[in-house]
């Protein structure tokens, strides 16, 4: 695979995750959606379908690693960093673009939430679950949680183990089951796998963080979130950041090395 094909294959297929992914929370989660409230399942399974489409779109071009958790285990499983850097660029430029287009697809559906005295407070207003969200997550505004993640729980050793934990599962799966025949990527049959784990860790291991499980998902995303011009946005929480970024980063070294211990 050339620089140009990783690049504009891990590009698009970022961006199509996002899009389904982001686009399934902003379904879940705004005024006039007819998705509204929906729940943790389709979330869940949303995410899936995600990640089975952007890997199928992008797998041709790049192998589809969507995730710089993946990108880093492939490195360390193979002992190849050549084209890490190009990898990592496409995913969150990917994933910006992503972002953005959940904006413009639900455009009307922001501006409407956004503005509505329920969600975001003022006069005659009622304390509502959405209000109660964005006080626990401190500075998280009432639609960050469709660009990026946030913990239920606000315990930093916790929310970085969790998201370590979980991202070690997908890891493992994706280099026991899902990789193509050349070991570079996710292969046909291991886009299908890779997408029902991931599945699995929402409905098991998501209640807590929701599972960012990939830094590229949660940062090209709240960076979106911080410059697009969103009325009432609120906070980006950049505080609490650097855990759905740190802790896959470490899950992903920490599955290669169990791969490479156990398997190889």
């Amino acid at each position: 695979m050339s620089s140009s094909d990783i690049f504009i294959g891990e590009t698009i297929g970022t961006a199509v995750l996002i899009l389904l992914g982001g686009g399934v929370c902003a379904a879940v989660t705004l005024k006039a959606s007819k998705a509204r409230n929906a729940g943790w399942l389709a979330i869940a399974f949303g995410w899936g379908f995600a990640v089975m489409t952007a890997v199928y779109i992008s797998g041709p071009l790049s192998g589809a690693h969507l995730n710089p958790a993946v990108t880093v285990a492939l490195a360390i499983k193979n002992g190849d960093w050549t084209n890490v850097p190009t990898y990592l660029g496409g995913q969150m430029l990917g994933a910006m673009i992503g972002a953005t287009l959940v904006w413009v697809a639900y455009y009307g559906q922001f501006h409407a939430h956004l503005t509505d005295r329920e969600i975001v407070g003022g006069p005659g207003a009622q304390t509502t679950a959405a209000k109660a969200v964005e006080a626990q997550e401190k500075g998280a505004g009432p639609v960050l949680g469709i660009f990026s993640t946030g913990p239920e729980i606000r315990h930093a050793a916790q929310n970085l183990a969790t998201e370590i934990v979980g991202t070690v599962v997908l890891i493992l799966a994706v280099l026991t089951q899902g990789l193509n025949d050349q070991g570079n990527g996710l292969g046909v049959l291991g886009g299908l796998i890779t997408a029902l784990v991931v599945v699995s860790i929402g409905l098991s291991l998501g209640g807590p963080t929701g599972y960012a499980i990939n830094p590229a998902r949660d940062l090209g995303p709240r960076i979106v979130h911080a410059l697009l011009p969103l009325p009432n946005k609120g906070g980006s929480d950049w505080g609490y950041a650097w855990i759905p970024v740190v802790g896959p980063l470490i899950g992903g070294a920490i599955g290669a090395g169990i791969y490479n211990a156990a398997f190889a």
